[in-house]
């Protein structure tokens, strides 16, 4: 009963369910210790750094304590940052080039173990660094057990959470680029489209669907901002600052960055193995950007019910009901919902676990692997299913545009009225009363004739009759920004060239 759940291939994609996956494991693990026949001290396996202890700890301390069911997820990242230690190491004198060359071979070979699935984990190995450590020194013998020369667990897991943040920082980018390509693509089809854009949920002046579209193209582009501004306080390197006042021996901690392509040093070393800031940076860029995704996803839930009908959702995006069988039903939209407040609970729980934590490191800081895992398990796959869906949403454009002129063109009305000079306080009364005249009516401004108009603007009725279509509005607003088509042509052309 000594091996109690082993690694998750290579062929398992984190992004798409490694999480549940490890936390499956961590419960498997606590199930299988909780009914595990009580070991001897000397039959339990060697953990490399309980030498000041005469008794093991109780399987059920192990258990909870231990991070190997979601940090071994890190094992590449380890394994990269220990080569460059250790020709490091050789490089100031503190182990021999033939101890450092078995030492990276034999990470190489562990590496080679784990993704193959045939690397065995110990409960008693606690996290994926010790847990590397062991099998090193098996291969390695004693120039294994001389590679955490100048080195703690507290500076090599910030190393390691630096190294894969900033790794899965750059697949976030990526997804970024291609859902804002996705969302590009459907807005120059429909740069003419006219619909009726809302504020409090009611309809309040036109716009284009393009126009409406670019919107979630720079409400993502400021998250791929805030994405590249968290990379760039990830990239700092931590190692050298030990467990936390550095070390006594010749160490070169530039060469080290060098090799592992970090432009900047932490430059104290309590800092730099409490500091998780960029740990919070990135969930804070995350969470907004999960908001954002929830936000679109609600406009294209409302959209596509009866009431809206403007879009048609895909089939291969939709859920029918268990009893009813004409509904096509928005889950996939409504879990991206959902699931922003699983992000919005990841970053909380950082700043919660951080708001009262003593200098310098604290095994608190363990709980920032599960948040910032989950984080990344569960936006990555909402951007790749949002860029995937756009291209195959359908609307209704002549029903976008009929709604576009319901009773949406009063503010045209009124400003045109300010051209003519009248206040625009007395031309909002004006155009607010001959509303609420077409209103009673039962009417649409549109269709209000000349003589209509003239009993609440004068002389001005002729002018304002001749503007009120929903595509002569969208046509005149032309300012910077605006929707008119040319200023979203304007627009898509300079989003293409980025």
């Amino acid at each position: 009963m000594r091996h109690i759940f082993e690694f998750v291939p290579k062929s398992v994609k984190p992004s798409t369910g490694s999480f549940i996956q490890s936390r499956l494991s961590g419960k498997l693990l606590a199930s299988v210790v909780s009914n595990r026949i009580k070991s001897t001290a000397a039959s339990r396996p060697r953990n490399l750094i309980r030498g000041r202890f005469k008794a093991p700890r109780l399987t059920e301390v192990e258990a909870f304590t231990a991070s190997l069911p979601f940090d071994r997820r890190l094992f590449r990242h380890d394994i990269r940052g220990s080569a460059a230690h250790a020709r490091m190491l050789a490089k100031v004198g503190l182990i021999s080039k033939s101890e450092a060359r078995r030492i990276v071979r034999g990470l190489m070979q562990i590496e080679r173990e784990i993704e193959t699935g045939r690397f065995r984990f110990e409960l008693a190995d606690e996290d994926i660094h010790l847990a590397i450590e062991r099998r090193l020194t098996e291969i390695a013998g004693a120039a294994g057990a001389k590679l955490h020369t100048a080195r703690s667990r507290n500076d090599q897991v910030a190393l390691d959470l630096r190294l894969y943040l900033a790794d899965e920082i750059g697949t976030l980018a990526d997804l970024l680029d291609r859902l804002r390509r996705s969302l590009i693509a459907v807005a120059e089809q429909h740069v003419e489209t006219v619909m009726p854009g809302y504020t409090h949920l009611q309809r309040a002046q036109p716009v284009s669907l393009a126009h409406h579209i670019l919107a979630y193209v720079e409400m993502f582009g400021r998250d791929r901002q805030r994405f590249a501004q968290a990379l760039e306080r990830t990239r700092v390197m931590p190692l050298g600052a030990g467990a936390l006042a550095g070390t006594t021996l010749p160490i070169d901690r530039r060469a080290v960055a060098r090799e592992l392509g970090f432009p900047r040093l932490a430059e104290n070393s309590i800092d730099a193995v409490s500091d998780r800031d960029f740990a919070a940076d990135f969930l804070f860029a995350a969470a907004l950007c999960a908001v954002h995704l929830s936000r679109m996803s609600e406009d294209i839930i409302l959209w596509a019910t009866a009431e809206f009908g403007f879009v048609q959702l895909p089939d291969e995006f939709s859920t029918g009901s268990s009893m009813m069988p004409q509904k096509k039903n928005p889950d996939l939209l409504e879990l991206f919902r959902a699931k922003s407040g699983r992000l919005l609970g990841d970053l909380t729980a950082l700043l919660a676990t951080l708001k009262g934590l003593p200098m310098a490191y604290n095994s608190d800081l363990q709980e920032d692997k599960e948040r910032v895992f989950d984080a990344l398990d569960t936006l990555k796959p909402m951007l790749d299913l949002a860029a995937k869906l756009w291209p195959r949403l359908t609307f209704d454009v002549e029903r976008m545009r009929a709604a576009a002129g319901d009773s949406a063109l009063a503010t045209d009305a009124a400003e045109e009225l300010v051209r003519a000079g009248v206040p625009f306080r007395k031309a909002h009364e004006m155009v607010g009363a001959l509303v609420s005249e077409a209103l009673a009516a039962g009417k649409r401004l549109e269709d209000l004739t000349e003589a209509d108009l003239r009993r609440y603007c004068g002389a001005h009725a002729h002018a304002i009759r001749r503007l009120l279509s929903a595509q002569t509005s969208l046509r005149r607003r032309r300012v910077i920004g605006g929707p008119a088509p040319a200023e979203v042509r304007r627009r898509l052309a300079q989003l293409k060239r980025q």
